[in-house]
């Protein structure tokens, strides 16, 4: 069986109000007068020194119904011709076994390129006149555990300091990559992140079936890794050194999104450690959920 990788909600003031909401160790960031689209910046270069750009394509999703804060996940970004989406996992929008109904999500994005502490919290509604916004899909085996939401660019602040994927990221399964290949998962574990700099934590994983492979027939692969709640969400990703990027000139691979934490529910708590495998979703399914 596998555990969701939610946590929840921390009580914080600054998701509540849906505007930049500095604290004590922050300064607030600059209202713009014109709505301009904010455009995320080179994930495969070096836009903020000193800090890894992978770090910058990640945000800590809050999920609320009215003003009553759920739970907390991870989602990262994906620019496709010049639109851009939130990527998650489709459980953070909905979960009905779980009688987990959100109707809105906050992000934080960083507001300032000259000060990481600089954060603004936007809103993103879940539903408009009814029906659901964001995108979700099903293959030959059931529902697809990942789902994406378009972002209004104008909505966020226009300097807004962050990063996205591209399809040119995205692994195709067929690409080879080694049983045991060391991976990354980004993402917000429990909650905890650099609160002041609102930076994501990195795991360390590895991968656990074959890449290309259905894994029982579904649509993810296995990973060994050491993740929490809040963690669902999460891009699971090669890096590409730096001579090999030259072939099409990419500094990582996304090979999926991380979903939930595998457990057998005959596993005795007293005598067996928990697996330490979870399920991620290919990515590659991002490239049919965003076209059009």
């Amino acid at each position: 069986m596998s555990v969701s990788s939610l946590a929840p909600v921390a009580p914080l003031k600054s998701a509540e109000r849906c505007v930049p909401s500095p604290t004590a160790s922050q300064k607030a960031a600059p209202v713009e007068s014109e709505a301009l689209p904010a455009r995320p910046l080179s994930l495969d270069s070096n836009p903020v020194p000193g800090i890894d750009p992978l770090l910058l394509t990640c945000t800590r999703i809050s999920t609320f119904v009215g003003e009553v804060g759920l739970t907390s996940a991870t989602g990262f970004f994906l620019a496709r011709d010049q639109r851009l989406f939130l990527v998650t996992s489709r459980h953070v929008f909905i979960d009905a076994d779980n009688n987990h109904h959100p109707d809105r999500i906050t992000i934080e994005l960083h507001a300032d390129h000259a000060d990481m502490a600089v954060a603004a919290t936007v809103c993103v509604p879940l539903y408009g006149d009814g029906m659901s916004l964001w995108r979700q899909a099903v293959d030959s085996a059931g529902e697809v555990d990942v789902a994406l939401i378009e972002i209004d660019q104008t909505s966020l602040p226009a300097e807004s300091v962050f990063c996205a994927f591209t399809p040119e990221h995205v692994a195709a399964d067929e690409e080879p990559v080694e049983v045991g290949a060391p991976l990354l998962v980004i993402g917000f574990p429990l909650g905890f992140h650099d609160a002041l700099h609102h930076m994501p934590v990195v795991r360390r994983a590895s991968l656990a079936s074959s890449f290309g492979l259905r894994f029982q027939g579904m649509g993810y692969f296995l990973t060994d890794a050491r993740t929490h709640r809040g963690t669902s969400g999460a891009p699971v990703l090669l890096r590409v050194p730096a001579p090999a990027a030259g072939r099409d000139g990419v500094s990582c691979r996304l090979l999926g999104v991380h979903s939930s934490r595998f457990d057998m529910a005959t596993r005795d708590p007293e005598e067996d450690e928990a697996l330490g495998l979870n399920c991620a979703w290919y990515a590659d399914i991002l490239l049919t959920l965003s076209e059009g």
